[in-house]
């Protein structure tokens, strides 16, 4: 991978935006949409009312054109991507929902994934409920992409700028996702899949007259977003079929959890709940876990053991290696068919 490439497509995003933001008076991810947008436009800036000037549309085409994306793999544009959305996060200070899932922690979750599915798999449908801005899905699935498997990605969100960014985030990279504007708590119009990846929203959903709908609703007051999600994912999975969910550590302390664990102990076998570094988290109260579970079917059964387990700090290669032989011997006792 050349970090030189990542760089300098980053520097070029980067230039483009900033030009895009003083032309428009935009954030800077309202600015990263508007390039995106150009670049999937065989890299041609337009022009609405006579702005951006003539100039800079002239400058645009030219930083554009140097762009060496023709040359660069996928996971390299990727993290070209992903250092604009970082920097925007930073300086739009977007609320921690709309937060980009970091790399470390996407690249554990398609570790487990793959994990979790036989080598002789050689198609996955994959839909993530709460896409954003696209990273984690596309992290799993260039993870996939690595083993030669088939991917039919969908992605759902109900925030249309983060939206925006998805499509170009995997359209850039030709994954060619099918991404849909919608509340993912709504019906979806979609056929069940066999894979749910999702760094969940925290918090609460606020429209308690659909929550009404769910089983894992709050008798009284708003419900968990969180919660919500989990449930409506069980009910979009094939038989047999996992998700995986990124999830508050906390997530079966509640008093709510109740609700949350009955209606997946009958709609799936939960198989692991893994805690997630805490280096990578501001207090103790915004650590997350992974959340692994799988839809009940003929070729599905509850694992002897939950895996159960503490990630270790991804710095410490000698902790992480027995970290993956411990996921690798679970495999073996657990799923392996």
């Amino acid at each position: 991978m050349s970090q030189k490439e990542i760089e300098r497509l980053f520097s070029g995003l980067d230039t483009s935006v900033q030009l895009l933001q003083k032309e428009l008076g935009v954030s800077y991810l309202e600015g990263l949409s508007e390039t995106g947008e150009n670049l999937l436009n065989n890299r041609k800036a337009s022009q609405e009312n006579g702005v951006p000037s003539v100039e800079t549309i002239k400058t645009l085409n030219e930083l554009y054109e140097e762009l060496p994306l023709n040359d660069m793999e996928a996971e390299e544009i990727r993290k070209s991507f992903q250092l604009a959305l970082l920097k925007g996060s930073k300086n739009d200070q977007i609320q921690a929902n709309h937060q980009m899932t970091p790399d470390a922690i996407g690249f554990i979750l398609a570790y487990l994934i793959e994990k979790l599915f036989d080598s002789d798999v050689k198609k996955i449908r994959l839909l993530d409920p709460a896409v954003g801005t696209g990273n984690l899905l596309s992290t799993v699935y260039n993870g996939l992409s690595l083993r030669n498997i088939e991917i039919e990605a969908e992605g759902i969100d109900n925030d249309d700028l983060l939206l925006s960014l998805a499509l170009i985030n995997t359209e850039l990279q030709g994954q060619g996702v099918k991404l849909t504007h919608q509340d993912a708590l709504t019906d979806l119009l979609m056929d069940p899949v066999d894979l749910i990846v999702s760094d969940l929203p925290v918090g609460f959903y606020p429209v308690d007259e659909n929550a009404k709908r769910f089983k894992t609703s709050a008798l009284e007051g708003h419900s968990y977003a969180h919660h919500l999600f989990i449930e409506q994912s069980m009910y979009y999975l094939k038989n047999n079929g996992y998700g995986a969910f990124l999830v508050p550590t906390q997530l079966f302390e509640s008093t709510e959890s109740a609700a949350l664990t009955k209606t997946i102990q009958a709609e799936a076998y939960l198989q692991g709940m893994l805690h997630l570094p805490k280096e990578l988290f501001k207090s103790e109260q915004s650590r997350k876990s992974i959340l692994l579970v799988q839809k009940t079917g003929e070729n599905a059964k509850q694992a002897k053991q939950v895996l159960l387990a503490q990630i270790p700090d991804f710095k410490n290669q000698t902790s992480m290696h027995y970290f993956m032989q411990e996921v690798e011997n679970w495999k073996q006792e657990n799923i392996k068919k």
